[in-house]
């Protein structure tokens, strides 16, 4: 791809956030023979998500032959599901051996983007003032970095410490502190059984139950890490077997939710089987279908919670104090310190930054109701605009990074082009977001539970909802006749 764009902008392309979505645009780049490119990334170093949540016992979910690059395969994973630390050092080691470090640049945040029709580029305003121009823009931002914090009154008066699980204050010790932890989603299961045998009471706030799964974590042996190393088709053959085995579940969340009841039926199990006491138990089953929410897996959150110094509370917080939280029941509990587990505003996708398209168009407008765009990546009306886990392309049964690699495979389609405007039709992007939502009211996310998948007015913008292999068939490339393609305005470099 040697450079296709006309000669005036300072870059042909420009990535906004250094995750893994980021880090995967430029790899590709570069391997098509693409130097003029830069990361901005707003932190002092790489990594996204994994860079800035290191709350105790952070780990991934998805298991770690398959959360990584399917064309940089690690044969040194520690553990079936990878804690953050080695992820980080992962997207670490990837960045160095495609040499995309000298393409970053970090504390380089985004303050703004606007489209220049005229000379067919992006303007980029950084947070310290300097304009950078683009041929094509792309966004790597995610959906996971936006903290939501719980709406209590009086939040603000508490005279501990408080902090947000992604804000993790690693200055603070927590050992021999009374300890509150609001929340009891992903990161809580992973916080709480981290921190209970270090503080002196823990006190778990909890509005909605999860259903959770065993993880069945297992640490891999050098001799399992030797034979990966040396006979590479072996990890590919456990890469499909596990990708495989989570597609499968995808019929349940999509159409046929009866699937998963075989999971539901194995959750309260798990339930019964860890929690002793009928009263916690029937506290801890969701009364919803199984994957309505993000279902969670762990093999230490039940145990932890029946320590003689752990306390799940399910009475609706009324205020805080300074002293500490007070329940409905007008009971106060007193606290050193609360932790915020409580997650992330997914359905506000690009929210913190302001993108003008064409005609003075305004992102934050057109996605008012709800963001939507083509297969998550192209929006009408944003030229040469393409985004990495965009609306709809997140996952509740597979890896993201499957997405990320199909979603990377698009936009150099199109940047193939070598266009002065690729926008995806407005027509096209109206017939495919509309069929998106009929098939999403099959979906299991629409069986009523309230989840951070759903915008305020109930549509879903953040799940995919279908296979993911039919969203790598569908865009292994981008079909020309699905957008407006127009012509540099000058000649582009040879």
């Amino acid at each position: 791809m040697n450079a296709p764009f006309k000669p005036s902008a300072d870059l042909d392309v420009a990535i906004i956030g250094a995750g893994f979505s980021g880090l995967c645009m430029a790899i590709k780049l570069k391997e098509a023979g693409c130097e003029s490119f830069t990361i901005f990334e707003k932190a002092s170093d790489l990594g996204g998500t994994w860079r800035d949540n290191r709350y105790p016992g952070c780990a991934c979910d998805v298991p770690s032959h398959l959360y990584s690059f399917s064309f940089e395969q690690n044969p040194d994973w520690s553990r079936s599901f990878s804690p953050q630390a080695e992820i980080w050092r992962y997207m670490k080691d990837c960045a160095g051996k495609h040499g995309i470090l000298s393409h970053m640049r970090f504390n380089a945040g985004v303050a703004s983007a606007a489209y220049d029709e005229s000379a067919q580029l992006w303007r980029l305003r950084l947070k310290d003032g300097e304009t950078v121009t683009a041929r094509a823009l792309v966004s790597g931002i995610g959906a996971l970095h936006l903290p939501t914090f719980p709406k209590l009154k009086g939040l603000e008066s508490f005279a501990g410490r408080a902090f947000h699980s992604s804000e993790w204050d690693e200055s603070y010790d927590l050992a021999g502190k009374r300890v509150a932890v609001i929340g009891t989603g992903a990161s809580a299961v992973q916080i709480v059984p981290n921190i209970a045998d270090k503080v002196a009471q823990l006190t778990l706030f909890q509005r909605t139950p999860s259903w959770i799964l065993p993880r069945q974590d297992r640490a891999y042996a050098g001799e399992t890490k030797n034979r990966f190393r040396k006979f590479p088709f072996l990890q590919r053959l456990l890469r499909n077997f596990i990708y495989l085995a989570l597609e499968s579940r995808a019929l349940g969340f999509i159409s046929r939710p009866g699937i998963l009841k075989p999971a539901e039926k194995m959750a309260r199990a798990y339930i019964a089987r860890t929690i002793p006491d009928p009263a916690m138990r029937a506290a801890l089953t969701p009364g919803y279908a199984i994957g309505c929410k993000r279902i969670l897996i762990s093999d230490d959150f039940y145990p932890a919670l029946t320590r003689p110094n752990v306390e799940l509370v399910t009475d609706a917080i009324r205020e805080v104090t300074p002293q500490g939280i007070v329940t409905e029941d007008g009971r106060l509990r007193e606290f050193d310190a609360i932790v915020h587990a409580t997650g992330f505003r997914a359905t506000e996708l690009l929210s913190e930054l302001p993108i003008t398209g064409r005609g003075g168009r305004k992102l934050a407008d057109d996605w008012k109701d709800g963001a939507e765009a083509y297969y998550g990546i192209a929006v009408a009306g944003y030229p040469n605009f393409f985004m990495l886990l965009g609306p709809n392309t997140g996952l509740g049964h597979n890896s993201v990074i499957f997405m990320i690699e199909a979603q990377v495979r698009y936009v150099m389609d199109c940047l193939s082009w070598r266009a002065g405007e690729v926008e995806v039709r407005e027509d096209v992007q109206r017939a495919f977001n509309a069929a998106l939502n009929a098939k999403m009211e099959r979906t299991v996310w629409k069986s009523g539970c309230r989840s951070w998948y759903l915008n305020e007015n109930g549509t879903n913008s953040v799940i995919w909802p279908g296979f993911t292999v039919d969203y790598w068939w569908k865009t292994r490339h981008a079909r020309r006749n699905d957008f407006e393609v127009r012509p540099a305005r000058v000649a582009a470099k040879v």
